[in-house]
């Protein structure tokens, strides 16, 4: 089983949404995730690891 990892900088927060910006490849690309999915206590500029479907303060 092959494992992917990425990496994520929570570029801003909006109400219930965070939108991430991929730190680990080049991307201008935002995605945005449900604050609910995302660890509490995230805020603008937090890193995150996303690892198997989930994520994580880096």
């Amino acid at each position: 089983m092959n494992l992917e990892t990425w990496f994520y900088e929570v570029e801003s927060i909006d109400g219930d949404y965070a939108n991430l910006r991929r730190t680990d490849i080049e991307s201008d690309d935002l995605k945005l995730v449900a604050r609910a999915l995302l660890p509490a206590e995230i805020s603008e500029g937090s890193r995150l690891k996303y690892e198997m479907m989930q994520y994580t303060l880096e």
